[in-house]
């Protein structure tokens, strides 16, 4: 915006005292970054602007509607200094003074007591006291405001200030409507000349404001805020674009999210799933991925109160003209409003991933083949969500085919009458726990048991602990209430006396490794089975505490289920009447071949060597 020389009748006015103490906060202490300034400036012209594009709506006597609506900065590294011009709504004389002395006569007293309070806690929303502008004075060491009301027949009008002791106010010859602000770059602030830091700032924090900016006469904002727009207006393209731009990606999105609600905030949110999980080729914990808008201002990146934690992967914006602010615009302020916030849009996604998984299963198999971890990092940590991470929680179990998942939901409508528990079972691999002895029992009883086979799902499932009044129990854990069946093989078992007398000649001989030694009720095919006495401590459970700790001991003392129509029983309770020593050593190997079945040996030498002298006995 062109300005002319012959300004005249300037009149300097002092800064009240209180006014110099709340500078010397805006400037010194309340931002944390200097180039927020430029994000509040353009901020402000985007506002006039905004205001200059209503008033041509509704008031006829806006001169030169034809004047484009534009953000132009222009910078000079050799004289250092940075103007940014809007062609907005402008400012009469008055304007100019109230604008600008906002906090000079709206509340400065009261603006300082705030900023005294302990942790800022009461601050107002954006812009009460006017602090955005005298930002610019953390870069500045002298502001001109030259600006010009689109009221027809108006005149211009020039506000300077080193932002000290006093600024002035003067009429100066400003040919068309706007607002221009000139900044006289500090000696320390001389990269704020530069036109790529300049690009980058403007890139970070104002991409998506709603009017073009220029910067020495390239456009930067090329993106849209299509979250802001009806979805149905929107294309693929468009959406994969803004992803690509929002997540610094290179291929399409998973699965995407656009939403609007009213309550318990005004706020429109567009949410993507990226298809890549990076935590799981070791590039480290990811940071939060969804960015936080006022008005299509950036005011957070990587919010972390936005979203819990353990949806981190999530990538996207979230845009609220309610969202309660301090005064700098750098965080939230009502904890209690924010908390309702994430809690809400938490609850939105998980039902749009619900929604997912019934409408497009393979699409959700994907998805939780990448993503799954998170859920149940959620599950483990996050009881406002549990019920419905729950039936998020995917799957294989003995009635599904192999590869294909189930839900806990699915599980729960095969349950036949009369089954109260859910039953979950860890191996390696679907072929491991199918040839183990623990699904013996349930096969014969045909009850479905889930198969898990990351090491951390026994513990996402006891800590989930019950399905819809559904306990949850481990296969492997003793004092399991199965319902009698007959036996199928046609094999009688030991008598009793027998029975009794051999169990406690195991106790004995096995000593402090096992609690327990009795009948099984469950085993058809194996001679033997390691159960868990403690319900809360599976297997699986105690693989993962050996591999974090090989030193910690915390094999605890185990319950051993024998099959008493086995003949490897039969004839071991035989054999400790003729050879007690050998009957010992085949004790012995029985007891360590029921924990290779539940993954739990650790030092293979005694059984190697074990092992050797047995063959050697075979073969005398």
């Amino acid at each position: 915006m062109p300005e002319a020389t012959g300004e005249k009748a300037f009149e300097t006015r002092e800064f009240q005292a209180e006014v110099k103490q709340v500078l010397d906060i805006v400037v010194n202490s309340l931002y944390t970054d200097r180039e927020i300034f430029l994000r509040e400036l353009i901020s402000n012209a985007a506002d006039a602007l905004e205001k200059l594009r209503y008033e041509s709506l509704t008031n006829q006597t806006v001169e030169e509607k034809e004047l484009p609506l534009e953000i132009t900065i222009e910078v000079d590294d050799k004289e250092h200094t940075l103007t940014i011009t809007d062609t907005g709504i402008g400012m009469t004389k008055d304007e100019l003074i109230e604008n600008l002395g906002t906090i000079a006569h709206s509340g400065s007293k009261t603006l300082i007591q705030q900023l005294a309070d302990a942790g800022r806690k009461d601050l107002s929303l954006i812009g009460q006291f006017g602090v955005g502008f005298y930002a610019a004075f953390m870069v500045a060491k002298k502001i001109r405001v030259l600006t010009r009301s689109y009221q027809a027949g108006a005149s211009g009008y020039e506000w300077a200030s080193d932002g000290i002791g006093s600024y002035t106010v003067g009429s100066a010859r400003v040919l068309a409507r706007g607002t221009k602000i000139i900044l006289e770059l500090k000696d320390d602030a001389h990269e704020f000349a530069g036109t790529a830091t300049i690009k980058r700032i403007i890139r970070q924090y104002s991409s998506f404001v709603p009017f073009p900016i220029t910067v020495n006469g390239e456009k930067i904002n090329t993106i849209q805020a299509i979250w802001t727009r009806n979805k149905n207006e929107i294309t693929e393209e468009e959406y994969n674009e803004f992803y690509k731009f929002i997540a610094n990606a290179y291929d399409e999105p998973l699965l995407r999210l656009h939403f609007s609600a009213d309550a318990p905030l005004a706020i429109n949110a567009l949410l993507f799933v990226p298809r890549q999980n990076f935590e799981r080729y070791g590039f480290g914990r990811m940071e939060p991925g969804v960015n936080l808008y006022c008005r299509k201002v950036l005011i957070q990146q990587q919010a972390e109160s936005i979203l819990p934690e353990w949806l981190r992967f999530v990538k996207g914006v979230v845009d609220s003209e309610d969202i309660p602010l301090n005064i700098s615009r750098e965080t939230m302020q009502d904890s209690a409003l924010v908390s309702r916030l994430r809690r809400a849009i938490t609850g939105r996604f998980l039902k749009f991933l619900n929604e997912q998984a019934g409408s497009n299963p393979d699409k959700y198999a994907e998805f939780w083949q990448t993503f799954g971890i998170f859920i149940k990092e959620g599950l483990t940590s996050d009881f406002t969500h549990r019920d419905e991470l729950a039936k998020l929680l995917r799957f294989e179990s003995s009635a599904s085919e192999p590869g294909k998942l189930t839900s806990l939901a699915e599980y729960a409508e095969r349950m036949p009458e009369g089954q109260k528990e859910i039953y979950y079972i860890n191996g390696p691999a679907r072929e491991i726990i199918e040839a183990g002895p623990y699904l013996e029992a349930f096969r014969a009883r045909n009850l479905e048991v889930i198969y898990t086979h990351e090491p951390v799902d026994d513990f996402v499932l006891s800590n989930l602990m019950e399905y819809e009044g559904k306990k949850l129990v481990s296969a492997d854990q003793a004092g399991l209430e199965l319902t009698e069946v007959e036996d199928g093989t046609g094999t009688e078992s030991l008598d009793s006396e027998t029975v009794k007398s051999l169990a406690s000649w195991l106790k004995e001989t096995l000593g402090d490794r096992v609690s327990e030694v009795k009948e099984s009720r469950r085993l058809v095919d194996s001679p033997a089975v390691i159960l868990n006495p403690d319900s809360t401590m599976t297997s699986s459970m105690q693989r993962v505490m050996q591999a974090v700790n090989k030193d910690l001991d915390i094999m605890g003392k185990k319950v051993l289920e024998i099959n008493t129509r086995h003949t490897l029983i039969k004839r071991l309770a035989a054999l400790r009447e003729k050879d007690a020593d050998f009957a010992r050593t085949a004790a012995e190997q029985i007891y360590d071949n029921a924990l290779i079945s539940a993954g739990l040996m650790v030092d293979p030498r005694g059984i190697v060597d074990r092992m050797y002298r047995i063959l050697e006995r075979a073969l005398d």
